[in-house]
């Protein structure tokens, strides 16, 4: 299928693109002339460097294993084998603390969906160890949401209380909470919703509808249906700015599996992300040679697809990491910018909507009894300018 668009990678690290051209390589074919040329003089610590932050050294050291080529220095070969080999304990401690609490949420009465983790890296590798997970994410239904804070409390789990909120607006501002084991060093999000507003997406008992079991363990556990789980990555991804190849391998493998394109793509239609999943086809098929079927073409149609993936290439040229504060300011104004873009026109109208409800800044500028803080909503516009003339008097002043 030919593609209009194209994306420069001319201008890529040459460590960069010989881990795209590894990532290229379907398991069982020879390495491309290509991929020769660019191990030729190649910065290997850079290129470890790179595998680490794309959380694409599980692939690599795979690869690394079956070909065995000779212009890789050992030491490369052996740091790709210890990553791989602490990664592996991590993937199961992550799957044995998966299956202790999807039993504990079944036991409570608490439908539990597990979005990425083990069940992803056993779905699309078939083996856990050949994907990085640094924590597990379920999504509940809301009204279950409370529960679900209690169970992991009542096991020794800490909650990172970040989210301050006023009239309720956590709903849907955000979309998970946080939640740390201190003795064990796990991390679990606990969504109820797959995306923070004004994301139009299923709601969970939709989702739950088509829901899978995994196959990685005896007992029952639930993760979504491929459409559903396309949808999820691709909104995933796409508001990350595919920072991470990591992210793009998963769609690449994805679309190896089963998925009713048809399907999919009147699912992506009718919440408002055919562009969204074209843009992850595009970078897909443009950085790691992910093969395109004619059935996939609906979602390529969008000039605004090609667009997006081309706005992608801001943060693999400079290996950014959205994860870790403090952002560099040339980053966060790009990130604000290029989230802005992804918004359908109607999403774009949402979210002007949602600057002009209050913020919990408001009732911190002026405090308000509880039962008037209907009143920030015609306060707000003012307490904003008070907050940018006092913010600029103190940088004045210092």
């Amino acid at each position: 299928m030919k593609m209009e668009a194209a994306l420069n990678t001319e201008d890529l690290s040459q460590e960069l693109r010989l881990l795209l051209a590894f990532l290229e390589m379907e398991e069982g074919t020879e390495m491309s002339f290509e991929l020769w040329e660019l191990m030729k003089d190649a910065n290997w610590h850079t290129f470890i460097e790179l595998a680490r932050h794309h959380r694409v050294f599980p692939t690599m050291n795979r690869k690394l294993q079956e070909h065995r080529p000779i212009n890789v220095p050992a030491f490369v070969i052996s740091m790709f084998q210890r990553d791989y080999y602490r990664n592996t304990i991590t993937m199961l401690a992550l799957s044995g603390e998966m299956e202790r609490l999807s039993s504990l949420f079944e036991n409570r009465g608490i439908r539990a969906l597990f979005l990425k983790g083990p069940v992803i890296a056993a779905d699309l590798y078939g083996d856990v160890s050949l994907r990085t997970s640094c924590d597990l994410d379920v999504l509940v239904p809301l009204e279950s949401l409370q529960a679900a804070e209690e169970l992991l409390v009542s096991l020794g789990y800490e909650k990172d209380d970040y989210i301050t909120s006023v009239l309720n607006d956590w709903k849907w501002r955000h979309h998970h909470i946080t939640f740390l084991h201190p003795g064990k060093g796990i991390k679990v999000e606990v969504h109820w919703r797959l995306n923070p507003s004004p994301s139009k997406e299923p709601g969970f008992e939709e989702l739950w509808s088509r829901k899978r079991q995994s196959s990685l363990i005896s007992r029952p556990i639930y993760y979504l249906g491929r459409e559903d789980l396309f949808l999820f990555l691709v909104s995933h991804g796409a508001r990350h700015g595919w920072s991470r190849l990591r992210w793009l391998l998963d769609i690449k493998q994805l679309m190896n599996q089963r998925i009713d394109w048809p399907r999919l793509t009147s699912h992506l239609r009718k919440h408002q992300m055919l562009h969204i999943g074209g843009q992850a086809l595009f970078l897909a098929a443009k950085l790691l040679a992910a093969p395109l079927r004619e059935e996939m073409k609906p979602l390529l149609t969008s000039r605004k697809a090609g667009w997006l993936a081309e706005d992608t290439m801001f943060y693999m040229r400079r290996t950014v990491n959205l994860h870790t504060p403090p952002v560099p300011k040339e980053v966060e104004r790009y990130h604000k910018q290029y989230l802005f873009g992804l918004l359908t026109t109607r999403q774009k109208c949402l979210y002007v909507l949602s600057v002009m409800h209050p913020f919990y800044e408001d009732t911190e500028t002026l405090p308000l009894p509880q039962k008037l803080h209907f009143l920030y909503f015609g306060l707000r516009p003012f307490l904003w300018l008070w907050r940018k003339a006092k913010g600029r008097k103190e940088k004045k002043r210092s």
